[in-house]
């Protein structure tokens, strides 16, 4: 499979080695800054990494770049129609106009908050947590998200998603809040704290607490090896699935679709 790289730091970078080891061509990359990249483009430049990304005649493109370029990239690089995987967070409040635009020009795209297999299965037990502990009123439930402080974005897009999935599953909390509380907090917000500091990978924790005790379910990523392969192995399925008509163009999906 040829595939374009667009964001060339140190994720995209990782994506390229496991690709070539999963026997993949890395036909473009594409950065705004990366002297390594194969094409460098202006920042907020859209038409010039889509015309990169054209000319490379590539079968699948994988996104990682910046919360503050990747709902540009995701608009220039849908309308090519050819199968985009995006990683990068922080564009979650344009979810609905992006789907639009997949309808509108028959492009398809699969994203998520966290590629990692085991992130992925982490989502689905606390997703069976929550159902469990709402039988049990005394329990209050809280997400910590701890990450290096290079990261862009806070919180991190798989606390969020976590938050999302708990309220999915919990019949008190509806509200996520991830700011500092100058009050009391109501039952039916769901706190999500974050922590910036030195070069530690994420670190997602959930918790559920009552007078008695505390349930902790937390995921420590050891390396970012493990959203490498996941993003790959997404791409694997989504160019696959539009082969074989599982995956529809004009769609979006998600990690869901795949695990």
């Amino acid at each position: 499979m040829k595939i374009a790289l667009v964001g060339y730091g140190k994720m995209g970078r990782l994506i390229h080695a496991v690709a070539e080891q999963k026997n993949h061509t890395i036909a473009v990359s594409v950065d705004v800054a990366a002297k390594d990249a194969t094409v460098i483009v202006k920042a907020g430049d859209g038409a010039a990494v889509a015309e990169a990304v054209r000319a490379a005649c590539v079968d699948g493109i994988i996104e990682f770049s910046h919360p503050h370029a990747v709902l540009g990239n995701i608009n220039a690089l849908l309308p090519l129609g050819i199968p985009l995987v995006v990683g990068t967070t922080g564009w979650s409040s344009h979810l609905d106009e992006v789907t639009q635009l997949a309808k509108t020009c028959g492009g398809v795209l699969l994203y998520s908050s966290n590629f990692s297999i085991g992130v992925n299965m982490f989502f689905k037990i606390v997703e069976e947590a929550a159902k469990l502990m709402q039988q049990f009123s005394e329990y209050d439930t809280a997400i910590q998200e701890m990450h290096h402080n290079q990261k862009a974005d806070s919180p991190s897009g798989t606390a969020l998603e976590l938050a999302r999935r708990i309220m999915k599953n919990s019949q008190t909390k509806t509200e996520i809040v991830d700011d500092a509380f100058h009050e009391r907090p109501h039952p039916s917000q769901l706190h999500v704290s974050s922590m910036r500091c030195g070069a530690m990978l994420g670190t997602h924790t959930v918790f559920f607490d009552s007078r008695a005790d505390t349930i902790e379910l937390t995921h420590r990523a050891r390396s970012r090896e493990g959203f490498a392969h996941g993003a790959v192995f997404a791409l694997e399925k989504l160019v696959d699935g539009v082969r074989t008509g599982t995956f529809r163009r004009g769609s979006v999906y998600t990690t869901n679709d795949i695990f």
